[in-house]
């Protein structure tokens, strides 16, 4: 996937851009503050119609206007051209169209433009609670098969409904009934969950070894109830509890990933350099089962490259993305001299784009 053309209105503190990209390595470089991330953002609201860092819609307007717009030129890797524009008012919400017809739902859009984010923000997956992880089991997994997002859809949905009858005088007929329909859909994303986390964990390890040269052993488990008993069973054992609780205490939505560095918590015992090595192997392993489902090499982001890692591991990681297996790569750091210094030594191919109060030049420079 190749993004020829980023147009930008209003987005942040972009007022107006529009920028011109190379099939290869392209690099966003100015001083922090500057907007680098917001093209970053831009270019994941085009993929999965939100922003990648947590901010509303409306947090995304620039201040002082009353809309966003961003537009995307993309050429596939089978030379199919497309055109995606997503844009957002206060007034009138949301509208995503592809190729000038609007998505009827955005649902139907993910998956068509492949993307996969590195950012400082990651560190979210091992500092935080289970609910991160599971948001980007999610979103990874509703991007490669749309079957899976039906039935996250519906769970959550149900979901809803069964907790709301439990905050009122709950019926046993009713919630017998949503019991059912939670298992039915709960046991298939349970399926697809152990399916892809089995499937990243070698490609980690794999990753992981290549980009450090710790010797610790990293691992990446699916921990779920539903790996010990059917959730028909879960739901019963825990019906007391819901009752008093009044909202629903098992299921998959209380699912987490166990990340590990030599058999321990990484969390508690991975250095930052460590942890930021084990997200950076978990996002190329992502990316690497994208491309093989989608048949297509997603665009690769990598936000604020330097963030926790010296100048060896980044080179080693720009030796990993150079390489032919990797697509079109657009990366931000704030220090061009230093950036451009390790892409000359790596042996990459580069074009640079000067970014100053959310302007970015169209004057590149080629490597």
């Amino acid at each position: 996937m190749y993004l020829r053309k980023l147009a930008l209105l209003n987005f942040k503190n972009i007022a107006e851009s529009e920028l011109h990209f190379g099939r290869g390595i392209n690099c966003l470089v100015g001083d922090n503050g500057a907007g680098k991330t917001n093209y970053i953002d831009a270019v994941h609201y085009l993929s999965m119609c939100k922003s990648a860092f947590g901010m509303t819609d409306g947090q995304t307007i620039r201040h002082g206007a009353d809309f966003f717009l961003a537009e995307g030129l993309y050429t596939t890797d089978h030379d199919r051209q497309e055109q995606v524009v997503c844009s957002f008012s206060r007034k009138g919400g949301k509208v995503l169209k592809r190729n000038g017809k609007e998505y009827e739902r955005l649902s139907d859009h993910v998956g068509l433009i492949p993307a996969v984010v590195i950012s400082p923000a990651d560190s979210a997956l091992i500092s935080d609670a289970a609910e991160e992880r599971r948001r980007f089991l999610n979103a990874f997994l509703s991007t490669i098969d749309r079957q899976y997002l039906a039935a996250l859809i519906r769970y959550n949905a149900v979901l809803a409904e069964r907790n709301r009858l439990l905050k009122m005088q709950p019926d046993e007929v009713m919630l017998s009934i949503y019991d059912e329909q939670l298992a039915e859909h709960g046991e298939k994303i349970h399926a697809r969950r152990e399916q892809v986390v089995s499937e990243l964990q070698p490609l980690v390890a794999e990753f992981y070894r290549l980009l450090s040269e710790d010797r610790e052993q990293v691992e990446l488990h699916y921990k779920s109830e539903l790996s010990e008993r059917p959730m028909r069973e879960i739901l019963q054992a825990a019906r007391q509890k819901d009752l008093v609780n009044e909202f629903t205490t098992a299921g998959i939505h209380r699912d987490d990933l166990s990340l590990k560095i030599g058999g321990y918590p990484l969390r508690k015992y991975g250095s930052q350099g460590q942890q930021k090595s084990f997200l950076i192997a978990l996002k190329l392993a992502q990316y690497t089962l994208l491309a093989r489902e989608a048949d297509e090499k997603p665009i690769l982001l990598l936000d604020d490259l330097f963030d926790k890692l010296d100048a060896g591991r980044v080179e080693q990681l720009i030796r990993l993305v150079a390489d032919e297996k990797f697509g079109q790569i657009i990366i931000t750091d704030c220090n061009p001299t230093r950036l451009s210094r390790i892409l000359d030594r790596a042996g990459a191919q580069y074009t640079l784009y000067h970014v100053t109060d959310g302007a970015a030049s169209d004057q590149t420079l080629e490597a």
